[in-house]
């Protein structure tokens, strides 16, 4: 089926988990020689999985899924052992039923809290959820209205009590967790439209791709784009939205995806051009065809590049 996500575990980096629509989750060992995973995680027969997140405890493995007839469901299976039962499949441990009733779009488990997930659905609802408690109306702590479709989500702030989400219609909402037992609204900036915000000058930007939070400034980011591969990077404020810079040069479509490394301070970018580009602050860029940039052009894409202008010259033989 098709794949609706990948990831890493957080404890063994040789294990990936991955996600599909027939209605699986499955675990993978890289360094075993086979093509059979080292654990299947089965949902219910009706189950066509669009979504899915791995605890940062790696303990609980959560899947979510279309809509059937007027129900959406959250799938928990128990992710520990792995390793010491290849091939075996496990049922799950339960479901969420009651919190969604569209399809279930965005699963993210706190970064630090193993009990805490969140959810986002094409019915416009964030909820939040802590899994230890015994069911699904106890569990679920707060529920957020987007009033649209939710394309990615995020956790942000001190200690990330702060929740975000994008929809898809370019829409952004933020709010604070942290307010939830107090008088304060917990909702600290709305956008139906970033496209159509102070932010996006002269209409430069068209869509969104998703928000990153960056630890060392303690500031929330979004990354948009445009059509021909310009990449925006805006900063989030209860004040509003303020663009902070525009990497130009490296792609020549649309930007789909992106992979933030704190630890390096660089962006990974990967786009309609069949381009995955590095971006790093006083990069010099090591192709010579451009203007040094902030891009670095890998091996892989120069290797790329040459091939394909191989290939157009055989065919014009």
């Amino acid at each position: 089926g098709a794949l609706s996500g990948a990831r890493f575990a957080h404890t063994h980096d040789s294990l990936v988990f991955s996600a599909c629509g027939e209605g699986a989750v499955r675990c993978w060992d890289v360094r075993a020689a086979t093509r059979e995973p080292v654990q299947l995680f089965r949902g219910y027969p009706s189950n066509a999985f669009v979504s899915f997140d791995l605890g940062c405890s790696d303990l609980v493995v959560c899947a979510g899924t279309e809509r059937v007839e007027q129900d959406a469901f959250l799938v928990f299976w128990d992710a520990r052992g792995v390793t010491d039962c290849a091939g075996a499949a496990k049922e799950p441990l339960g479901v969420y039923s009651e919190s969604h009733n569209d399809d279930i779009t965005k699963v993210c488990f706190h970064p630090i809290q193993p009990n805490l997930v969140m959810s986002g659905s094409t019915d416009g609802l964030v909820n939040v959820f802590d899994i230890n408690k015994d069911n699904e109306d106890d569990a679920l702590i707060a529920t957020c209205n987007s009033e649209s479709s939710v394309s990615s989500l995020g956790w942000s702030g001190e200690e990330y009590k702060q929740i975000y989400c994008v929809t898809h219609d370019e829409g952004f909402c933020w709010w604070d967790t942290a307010r939830l037992d107090t008088e304060e609204p917990i909702t600290l900036l709305r956008v139906p439209d970033v496209r159509e915000s102070a932010c996006a000058e002269n209409r430069s930007l068209h869509y969104l791709v998703g928000g990153l939070y960056h630890e060392k400034a303690g500031k929330l980011f979004l990354v948009g784009g445009t059509s021909t591969g310009d990449i925006q990077l805006i900063s989030c404020g209860t004040e509003g939205l303020s663009l902070v810079g525009t990497l130009r040069g490296g792609h020549s479509a649309a930007v789909r995806c992106f992979c933030w490394s704190p630890a390096d301070e660089a962006l990974l970018t990967g786009g309609e051009d069949a381009q995955l580009l590095l971006w790093k602050p006083g990069a010099v860029e090591r192709s010579l065809a451009k203007k040094a940039s902030l891009k670095i052009s890998s091996s892989v894409q120069e290797r790329v590049r040459v091939h394909s202008t191989s290939l157009k010259s055989r065919k014009k033989c």
